[in-house]
């Protein structure tokens, strides 16, 4: 067994000799003092190679801004059925409202982490799955399977009719409530279970605290509405009205999607390729489209990618957006930043790599809707955000190819864009992967 290591005055004397045998040590020094090692490393060509001309684009209208907020996964949902209300009915800047979607997602968050401390209640108080339990009690983040069977289930409803508040649009305040609430009642169940309480005392209980979190909801987010009146002016500037449409009526009579239709397709190489795995532990909704991935090499999923787009629908996309990225002017290259050449350090990590040590990770979903072919082959391609319209080009982003290819990972198509390859693995049983994996 390896012996602990002591820094000694001689490694020091090393380390510095090293440092400064760097001829350009001091200047480099300077430079990154005074303006940060982004700043320093950056490729000025960058600009030049992310040029925001495409070859195939979808028009859509004005970004939606999630705020501080995690709610990404359900914005770029949202997203992609407000541009098929869009084309379909002719309303380009048509937004469905994010707030009625966050919060059913909160309820049924809530029910979901019930019934995940009560089913291990017998296990350790810090085991590892029980401890996942607890941690993720409140999250922003979700996956694009919680958002499709929130949808399913309770549909969904403009803008207008439920707007964010200030509770959706910087969620910390809420979150803390929620959290400190969660985490209370989780000991309390616990503590029902091992004291051998009677299942309907539990389940009055458990009531009892759902009752709580949907008060607390409701104070922050305001009431879902059971009705309401739709009333739009399409782009030819005709008016369009139908009243007391519920929520659902509103989803499948405007909305010719039905969600259960979409696959994962996804990029992990630190999975088994052409195998489907699925993710139990972060299913929100009891009885909802569950979190499923179709893992294949990247150029099957670009292939699909640009299948969906030629047929101009747009794809929720799920990235490593701290990775590579310069949020105010909307740029994505694997290039960007040279910090390997500016420190003279090796950072080389393969994605699988990357996976493996949870130095990547899934961080944020967005839109796709356009992509550049040069001789055939694309180099770049356009990103609708949700971080408002002051970031990147009115909240429109690009990222190179090899962006694309490294910290891209998730891509959500259409059955019939599938190929049959693709097609026969999501068919497949699903291999359950832990809490905790990389693609969590």
């Amino acid at each position: 067994m390896n012996k602990d290591t002591v820094v000694t005055k001689e490694m020091i004397a090393k380390f510095h000799d090293n440092y400064v045998s760097r001829g350009t040590a001091k200047v480099l020094e300077r430079a990154i003092l005074k303006n940060g090692i982004k700043a320093t490393s950056e490729d000025p060509a960058v600009s030049q190679r992310l040029h925001r001309v495409f070859s195939h684009e979808i028009k859509t209208g004005k970004v939606s801004n999630q705020k501080h907020s995690g709610r990404c996964w359900s914005f770029a949902t949202l997203n992609t059925l407000r541009h098929q209300f869009a084309l379909t009915h002719k309303v380009k800047d048509f937004e469905l409202s994010q707030n009625y979607l966050f919060f059913w997602d909160r309820i049924e968050r809530a029910n979901k982490f019930f019934d995940n401390i009560l089913a291990t209640a017998d296990r350790d108080l810090h085991d590892r799955l029980v401890d996942y339990y607890l941690r993720s009690a409140e999250s922003d983040g979700g996956q694009w399977a919680n958002a499709a069977s929130i949808i399913e289930k309770y549909g969904v409803i403009p803008h207008y009719v439920m707007p964010d508040t200030f509770n959706t649009e910087d969620t910390t305040d809420i979150a803390e409530v929620l959290t400190y609430l969660m985490k209370k009642d989780a000991l309390v169940l616990r503590r029902l279970v091992h004291e051998k309480a009677g299942n309907e005392e539990i389940q009055e209980t458990r009531q009892q605290m759902m009752s709580d979190v949907y008060r607390a909801c409701a104070y922050a987010f305001g009431e879902p509405p059971a009705k309401f009146d739709l009333e739009y002016r399409d782009d030819d500037h005709k008016y369009h009205r139908q009243a007391n449409l519920t929520p659902l009526e509103f989803y499948h009579q405007y909305f010719k999607t039905d969600l259960h239709d979409y696959v994962v397709v996804t990029n992990a190489p630190d999975h088994e390729y052409g195998k489907l795995y699925s993710l139990p532990s972060q299913d929100n909704v009891n009885g909802g489209i569950p979190i499923q991935f179709a893992n294949v090499p990247f150029k099957k999923l670009q292939e699909v990618v640009i299948n969906q787009l030629d047929h101009d629908e747009t794809i929720w996309v799920g990235n490593d957006i701290l990775q590579q990225m310069d949020r105010k002017r909307g740029l994505m290259d694997a290039k960007l930043y040279h910090r390997e050449e500016l420190l003279g350090i090796d950072f080389t990590m393969s994605k699988k790599e990357r996976l493996e040590t949870h130095q990547a990770e899934v961080t944020h979903a967005m839109t796709l809707t356009g992509y550049n072919l040069v001789d055939g082959q694309p180099d770049r391609w356009k990103i609708e955000n949700s971080w408002g319209e002051k970031n990147g080009d009115q909240g429109y982003f690009v990222m190179s190819q090899d962006w694309f290819e490294q910290y891209t990972y998730e891509a959500v198509i259409n059955k019939k864009y599938l190929t049959d390859e693709i097609k026969q693995i999501a068919d497949q049983a699903p291999i359950k992967l832990a809490a905790w994996d990389s693609l969590q």
